[in-house]
C-alpha cells in the first residue's frame, strides 16, 4: 500500500485475524456454491485490506450509491460485499463470492501463466498468484494509472506477479494458460483468443452498456453474462456460467452502436445458456448462432 495512506486499525490479534480470514473464505465459497480447497485457502491467505485504499471504506450498493463504514477496523474488509475503489467511475473491489465462482471455472494449475485483464488494485491478482504458486506467473493488466500504482505497491512482495499499466485489449502479448477478464465487454479482444494456448481457458463477462449513463458512477452493463471459453483441438468451446454485471470496458474495446444493438437483441431473445462454441474469424452457420459479431460468433453447435 502506498506509504502516505492511513492504515486501517484493528481490535483483533494476528491470530484472531487469521481465524476471521478463514471464516470469511469459508463463507465466500459457500455463497459461491463451489468447493475448491485451493481457492478457499487463497481467500483465507490474502489480506484484502491492502487492496482497498484508505479507510473508512465504502460499500458499493448494487442499486447504486455507496455507504461508508462506521469505523476503520480492518476486520470489516472480510465481508462478501463490494467496496468502492473509484466511486465516480463505478470501479469497485468486486464481489468475493462471484469471483470465487468465476475463478473455479478457470481450472488454475500450479505453474500456470495467467493474464488478469482489468486487475484494479490487484486483490484478485493476489488470489491468482496464490493459485499459480511460485512456479507460475500472473500478468496483472490495468489501464487506470492510479489503480495500477496501487496494485504495484500492494503486490510488490509477490515475485510471481507483474503489474502492467496498459490497455487490456492489447494483452497478453505472449501465449498464456488462462485469461481472467474483470470488466464487461461486448466482444473478446484479439489477444484473448489468439494467445490462449491449446487447452487454455478464458473467463470473461459479456455485456452491453446501459444507454442511460449516469453523471457519476461509471457505465455498467444492462445485460450481462459470464462465459467460459476453452481452446480445444477443434476450436473454442464456450459455456455460459451465469449472470454477471461488471463496469463496461473503455479503451480499445469500445464498440459501435450497431454491434451494441445486435448484442442487446441477442440478450433480449434469450438462449445464451445453450451456447456451446465460439467461432473466431470463420464463417458462421446462419440460424445456428446466438449472436454474430464482427469476425466472431457464439453458436449452439459443439466445436
Amino acid at each position: 500500500m502506498p506509504g502516505d495512506l492511513p492504515m486501517p486499525t484493528t481490535m483483533f490479534t494476528a491470530d484472531e485475524l487469521a481465524v476471521i480470514r478463514r471464516a470469511y473464505a469459508h463463507q465466500v465459497m459457500a455463497t459461491a456454491a463451489t468447493t475448491n480447497p485451493r481457492i478457499e485457502a487463497a481467500f483465507a491467505t490474502v489480506p484484502r485490506e491492502k487492496f482497498l485504499g484508505a479507510p473508512p471504506w465504502q460499500i458499493a450498493n448494487l442499486g447504486g450509491g455507496n455507504r461508508p463504514l462506521p469505523s476503520s477496523d480492518l476486520v470489516l474488509a472480510y465481508q462478501d460485499v463490494l467496496f468502492a475503489l473509484q466511486p465516480d467511475n463505478g470501479v469497485n473491489n468486486g464481489s468475493p463470492s462471484l469471483h470465487a465462482r468465476l475463478l473455479a471455472e478457470l481450472d488454475i494449475q500450479i505453474g500456470d501463466r495467467i493474464a488478469h485483464i482489468g486487475a484494479g488494485t490487484g486483490y484478485y491478482s493476489a488470489i491468482l498468484a496464490e493459485l499459480v504458486g511460485t512456479s507460475g506467473h500472473v500478468y496483472a493488466v490495468e489501464m487506470d494509472p492510479d489503480l495500477a500504482a496501487h496494485a504495484q505497491a500492494a503486490l510488490a512482495e509477490r515475485a510471481n506477479v507483474s503489474v502492467i499499466n496498459a490497455d487490456g485489449s492489447q494483452w497478453p502479448q505472449q501465449e498464456v494458460d488462462a485469461i481472467y477478464v474483470n470488466f464487461a465487454v461486448a466482444r473478446p479482444a484479439e489477444p484473448w483468443i489468439e494467445r490462449l494456448r491449446p487447452g487454455g481457458r478464458l473467463v470473461l463477462p459479456l455485456g452491453v452498456p446501459r444507454q442511460d449513463r449516469p453523471p457519476k458512477g461509471g457505465r455498467h452493463a444492462s445485460h450481462g453474462a459470464a462465459l467460459r471459453i476453452e481452446h480445444g483441438e477443434g476450436g473454442f468451446a464456450a459455456r455460459w456460467i451465469g449472470t454477471a454485471y461488471f463496469v463496461c470496458a473503455n479503451g480499445g474495446l469500445t464498440i459501435d452502436d450497431n454491434e451494441i444493438e445486435a448484442l442487446t437483441a441477442a440478450f433480449r431473445r434469450g438462449g445464451i445458456e445453450f451456447v456451446k462454441s465460439l467461432l473466431w474469424k470463420t464463417e458462421p452457420r446462419i440460424g445456428r448462432c446466438w449472436h454474430i459479431g464482427g469476425q466472431w460468433a457464439l453458436c449452439y453447435d459443439d466445436v
